[in-house]
C-alpha cells in the first residue's frame, strides 16, 4: 500500500514492485477500484461512526504487508508562507496518522511503515561534517518538519517495523530537482548556485526504489537510514557533471545568493546551503547502489 502513489517516486516504486511480483494499491484523494493498481480515496477510508469507512478499511489493509509513505505537498513548489509551512507538515503528518487510524480501527496492521523523510533532517548547514543518522536534528522549519514526520512513522512502532528513509536530491529524468537544474544548462546559461559549495546529497530514482523493496523484504532494516549514495558533490559539482553529460559549456558567473533569498525566502536556505550525509548505515544492510557515483547517474537519465 502506497501513500502519494501517483507522484514521481511512486510511480517508479510502483513499477518496480509490480515487476516483483507484489500485489499493490494507492491511497490517494481520488478512489478508482477498477485498475490494475486500486486507488482508495482517503475519505473512504477515514474511521470513523461510519460502518462503511471500516468495512472499505478492512477492504484495503486487509492483505496489506507494508504500507509506504511517501505523501507531502513539495518543500520547494513555492515560498515557506506560514500557510504552506502548514500544508506542508500536515500533508505528511496527518496522512500518516490518517493510516495509522484506520490500522486502530480494524486492527488490522502492516508487517512494516516505511516512511519518506528528508536529508534535511539534520538541517542546511555547508561544513565538513558527515552527518549519520545519530545525529541531533536542526531547529530550522525543514528540520522540525522531518521531526514530526518521523513521529508520525514511529507511531506504527509497537505494531509494526518502523523504516524511515531520509532522502536527499532524487535524480530523475521525471521531475524533481534534476530537471530544473538541466534546463538552463541545456540553453546555455547554467550556473552554480550561490557560493556552489553547498554539499547535494542525492541518490538516482532506481536506487531509491530498489532501497524502498530493499526495506519491504528486510526485517533487520529498521530505524532511520540516509537515502543518499554517499557521493559527497558540491552544487557546482553536479552542475558541471550535468553539462559535462549534455556536452555544454558552462561560462556564466554564479547566481548570486542575494537574488534567490529575495525571490524565494526562507525556502532559499535548502538551495543555497547544504550538508554531507553518510550512506554507510544502508550500506552495512547489504544494499549496493547502482548509481555510485554523478556519472553513471547522468549518463543512464541522459543515455
Amino acid at each position: 500500500m502506497i501513500t502519494g502513489g501517483s507522484g514521481m517516486i511512486g510511480t517508479a516504486l510502483t513499477a518496480l514492485l509490480l515487476r516483483e511480483g507484489f500485489e499493490v494499491a494507492h491511497i490517494s484523494r481520488t478512489e478508482d477500484l477498477t485498475g490494475a493498481v486500486k486507488v482508495y480515496g482517503w475519505d473512504s477510508i477515514t474511521p470513523g461512526s461510519s460502518a462503511f469507512a471500516k468495512e472499505k478499511a478492512r477492504e484495503a489493509l486487509g492483505d496489506t504487508r507494508a504500507v509506504i509513505h511517501l505523501a507531502g505537498a513539495g518543500i520547494a513548489d513555492s515560498r515557506w508562507t506560514e500557510a504552506r509551512k502548514r500544508v506542508i507538515i500536515d500533508s505528511r503528518v496527518k496522512t500518516a496518522e490518517a493510516v495509522r487510524s484506520a490500522c486502530e480501527a480494524t486492527g488490522i496492521w502492516p508487517e512494516a511503515f516505511i516512511s519518506a523523510s528528508g536529508i534535511n533532517y539534520y538541517g542546511s548547514v555547508t561544513e565538513e561534517k558527515i552527518f549519520e543518522e545519530s545525529d541531533p536534528p536542526a531547529a530550522s522549519f525543514i528540520g522540525r518538519c522531518c521531526v514530526l514526520w518521523e513521529e508520525a512513522a514511529t507511531g506504527f512502532a509497537p505494531h509494526a517495523r518502523t523504516v524511515m528513509l531520509r532522502t536527499g536530491v532524487v535524480l530523475s529524468p521525471e521531475g524533481g530537482a534534476l530537471p530544473k537544474i538541466a534546463a538552463p544548462v541545456k540553453f546555455g546559461v547554467g550556473a552554480p548556485l550561490g557560493s556552489g559549495r553547498q554539499w547535494m546529497p542525492y541518490i538516482h530514482t532506481d536506487d531509491l526504489c530498489r532501497m524502498y523493496l530493499h526495506a519491504v523484504r528486510n526485517d533487520d532494516v529498521s530505524g532511520p537510514y540516509n537515502a543518499v549514495n554517499g557521493d559527497h558533490l558540491t552544487n557546482k559539482d553536479l552542475t558541471r557533471a550535468i553539462a559535462d553529460v549534455l556536452r555544454k559549456p558552462l561560462w556564466l558567473p554564479n547566481v548570486p545568493g542575494f537574488i534567490l533569498k529575495a525571490a524565494l525566502g526562507e525556502l532559499s536556505e535548502v538551495l543555497l546551503e547544504g550538508s554531507r550525509a553518510s550512506a554507510e548505515k544502508m550500506r552495512g544492510t547489504g544494499f549496493d547502489f547502482r548509481f555510485p557515483e554523478i556519472q553513471s547517474a547522468l549518463k543512464d537519465i541522459y543515455g
